[in-house]
């Protein structure tokens, strides 16, 4: 071997003991010192629906497994006594407008001229009463009339007067109209009918269940022909997406991430790898649950992350546990 042989192999011996010991020069050593793997679950996210209102299960389209879609109907009740109470409901609208504008319009013409003609009779009979009294008061003094006939001629007068009296305000109340305080509690009774209306609409529509997210339908509590109560289980929705995972991460390393960081997410058996983002730093600390497999001590404290998952499949189920890794996250604090 020649000299000049012997100096390149141990230029190369020194470099070779040189990028051992700086990993590479820092290339790296940055690479591993710059990727962090977390430990989580699938966000498990589920729902019991059920309707607002009772009734009898009238269809229900889907079986348990079948994927839907937001809005989709999902169940349905017999309608038709909530249509006969929408019914009844506004029949009490048209009662109550009538008697509204009975009360604004005030009373008839016709109304008015009989309290009239009432009053006329009621003077009528006054003028006689008062010429029966004037006459026997004559004939009381001659002793011609008793005392006692004059006594009731004079009672008779005086309910005369007291007839007139109840004419003359009658009629006044005739051409009065409706007390104010009385139209008002029309307009009252008005907006409470219409309020049963809107009320019986509601119901109505709630005897429709609709899915509030997309996903998959995991049970069906009830079947159709059933009597439910309302607020009762009848379905119960998996919503799959947005798809979330939940991980934790040390408190040492809380440093190195932040919202809208990029992540790689894998899953056991599943040689996928998927994308996702960071979505979620929780503020509190808290212990690291059993279920997640870290490789720090499980009595460590942990922050908890939720990552939305960019292009989930059926590969990822809810409760999977999944490893993230974070490839850009900040270096470890020497």
């Amino acid at each position: 071997m020649t000299r000049r042989q012997i100096i390149i192999l141990a230029v190369v011996g020194v470099l070779i003991v040189a990028a051992a010991a700086t990993r590479g020069f820092g290339v790296f050593g940055d690479r591993a010192d710059r990727e962090l793997v977390l430990h989580g679950n699938v966000d498990i996210r589920q729902v019991d629906l059920g309707f607002r209102v009772s009734g009898r299960i009238a269809r229900m389209p889907f079986e348990e497994g079948a994927h839907v879609a937001a809005g989709a109907v999902l169940a349905a009740l017999d309608t038709q006594p909530l249509q006969d109470s929408l019914a009844a409901a506004e029949a009490q609208i048209a009662v109550a407008e009538a008697e509204l504008a009975k009360r604004r319009n005030g009373n008839r013409p016709q109304e008015i001229a009989q309290a009239r003609a009432q009053l006329a009779e009621q003077l009528s009979a006054l003028a006689k009463a008062r010429e029966d009294l004037d006459r026997r008061a004559a004939l009381v003094k001659t002793g011609a009339v008793s005392r006692a006939v004059y006594d009731s001629t004079l009672q008779q007068y005086q309910a005369a007067q007291a007839q007139v009296a109840s004419a003359r305000e009658a009629l006044s109340l005739q051409r009065a109209g409706s007390r104010h305080e009385d139209i008002e509690a029309a307009v009252a009774q008005r907006a409470q009918a219409i309020a049963q209306r809107d009320r019986a609409r509601t119901d109505l529509a709630d005897a429709v269940l609709r899915a509030p997210n997309s996903g998959v339908i995991l049970t069906r509590a009830q079947e159709p022909g059933a009597i439910v109560q309302a607020g009762s289980t009848v379905l119960t929705l998996t919503i799959d997406r947005p798809m979330r995972v939940r991980a934790y991460i040390a408190e040492p390393d809380l440093t190195r991430i932040s919202p809208g960081m990029a992540v790689l997410l894998t899953a056991d058996g599943s040689p996928r790898i998927y994308h996702g983002t960071i979505g979620y730093i929780a503020p509190t600390a808290e212990f690291t649950p059993k279920t997640v497999q870290t490789e720090d001590l499980r009595s460590d404290l942990v922050y908890r992350l939720r990552i939305i998952v960019t292009d989930p499949d059926d590969g990822l189920r809810q409760g999977a546990p999944v490893t993230v890794r974070v490839p850009n996250a900040r270096p470890k604090r020497k």
